[in-house]
């Protein structure tokens, strides 16, 4: 299916833009705002987006400057991410109700500190996956150059190893939708086998010491605990799908979103519920009482890899926010 790259990175977008004026909201004042629906469409002309994408967006230019200067390694990609993340922290578009992890993560990097001690070590915040389509979209990449990028983006400004594995497994949902590799139906069970398979995998060469620290005896104790925290939130998607209810928040099964293993959860969710009706899947995503537009942004990356570009209103492209940054990203990876 032509376009899935563009499909996904705008579909973060869309998703993004669709949850942005909801992420505060409880049920009762959506409801009666928007209808049991939820949004129907981006508010606005430009459609404005949150810091969900601004991110995203910076992972991803990162990359482009990255692979454009190969062998692509973390000694490459930490200075240019470090950059791009400190020049998102200083514009003043940066005004979205940015995640106080991240700020204060980047307020490190940007007085010079080495990322492993300007992290937030005991954060599992969504910021650390709301961010990491890219990563999943870009095409060439080894599975040790994937997951190794992954987790360290996350590990940036979100130190915990739930944020870790967590967006491990968001790149490899995008990664395999966008290929085909797997189906919809199929994408709870491979995630589950990837947490089993990498359990104990700790990638020192893209993470270094960051495993230590007091009551961790060794690297595969660290990482460990992030695969078993997404296992039980896979759990919940599990329980959550067999039941299959389209019509109730999607965060009274998964979890709000607000940390980073029901960010993944909740949004596969809102994805596999609505496989193909990807403006129901960030509806529902943007209807729901937590995180609502990380939520819907990764749902919309979900479905844009999965259905791609033409999936998705045409109007929309028009009007969303970067949406020249945007094409540029899914015309270099489709």
């Amino acid at each position: 299916m032509a376009g899935r790259a563009s499909g996904s990175i705008f579909g973060l977008a869309y998703g993004d833009a669709l949850g942005k004026p909801t992420e505060f909201l409880d049920m009762r004042r959506i409801e009666r705002q928007y209808g049991p629906g939820g949004p129907r469409e981006p508010e606005g002309d430009p459609a404005l987006v949150t810091d969900d994408t601004q991110m995203g967006l910076a992972v991803g230019e990162g990359l482009l400057d990255a692979l454009g200067n190969p062998p692509f390694t973390p000694d490459l990609i930490t200075p240019i991410w470090r950059r791009r993340f400190i020049d998102w922290a200083r514009s003043p578009d940066n005004n979205r109700a940015p995640g106080n992890t991240c700020l204060r993560a980047i307020a490190g990097l940007a007085e010079g500190r080495p990322w492993a001690e300007a992290t937030i070590r005991d954060s599992k915040g969504c910021g650390a996956n709301m961010r990491v389509t890219p990563v999943g979209l870009a095409p060439g990449l080894t599975d040790e150059q994937r997951s190794g990028a992954a987790q360290l983006q996350a590990a940036l400004t979100h130190g915990h190893p739930t944020g870790l594995a967590a967006s491990e497994l968001t790149a490899y949902a995008v990664w395999w939708l966008r290929e085909g590799l797997v189906t919809p139906e199929e994408l709870p069970r491979a995630l589950r086998e990837r947490c089993h398979a990498q359990r104990t995998t700790y990638h020192e060469r893209w993470l270094g010491e960051l495993w230590q620290r007091p009551g961790v005896d060794t690297p595969q104790e660290f990482i460990a605990r992030g695969w078993d925290e997404c296992l039980a939130a896979l759990d919940r998607l599990d329980a959550a799908l067999a039941v299959a209810d389209r019509g109730a928040d999607p965060c009274e099964a998964t979890g709000g979103g607000w940390i980073a293993e029901e960010a993944l959860a909740t949004a596969l969710l809102c994805f596999l519920l609505f496989p193909d009706d990807p403006v129901a899947a960030i509806r529902r995503g943007a209807a729901s009482s937590g995180d609502s537009d990380s939520i819907a942004c990764l749902a919309g990356a979900f479905a844009g890899a999965h259905l791609g570009m033409d999936a998705w209103p045409a109007e929309w492209a028009a009007r969303i926010e970067y949406a020249d940054r945007l094409a540029r990203l899914g015309r270099a990876w489709d």
